[in-house]
């Protein structure tokens, strides 16, 4: 997704696709959205890229546009507009910018130090995605957010087979 805050046309944003990623090219587009919604690069009566310009530039099926642009509409977050296309209606949860800026520092600082202890992108990645999970967990249990207990090697990790 890249955002452009109407340079150069009607539309903030631009999608990007990750054919490698096992994600459906509609969904995809959804995801994009909502994350911009969620870091303030879209807002309430932000215009999404035409159906004939996102086809053009991801020479993707029109309906796959439209499906996406349902399943929004589905998810109170956009709506279209005869004759003048489809533009955002809703919002998601959003942190303030200042304290965004802040939390990225601290995420930056993070990746840097898991680096230097040795991982890549992917262990990065996993070990963020187990830690969300714990986080997810503990809330929706009604607990108190903790840090991640160490699995013990040969350990099964949960969710991992």
């Amino acid at each position: 997704m890249e955002i452009d805050k109407g340079v150069n046309g009607p539309s903030p944003i631009a999608f990007r696709l990750e054919p490698g990623s096992g994600v459906p090219t509609y969904l995809q587009l959804v995801q994009q959205v909502e994350q911009a919604l969620r870091l303030g690069y879209l807002v309430p009566g932000d215009q999404l890229p035409r159906v004939k310009d996102v086809v053009g530039s991801l020479a993707i099926n029109p309906n796959t546009v439209l499906k996406a642009y349902r399943e929004l509409e589905h998810r109170g977050l956009a709506g279209g507009r005869p004759g003048q296309g489809t533009f955002v209606e809703g919002t998601l949860g959003r942190v303030g910018v200042a304290e965004q800026a802040g939390l990225r520092r601290s995420l930056l600082g993070w990746l840097q130090e898991a680096g230097q202890a040795g991982l890549d992108p992917d262990g990065m990645a996993a070990l963020f995605g187990a830690a969300l999970q714990d986080y997810t967990a503990s809330v929706a249990g009604g607990q108190a957010p903790r840090p991640s207990q160490a699995r013990r090697p040969g350990s099964q990790a949960e969710g991992v087979a």
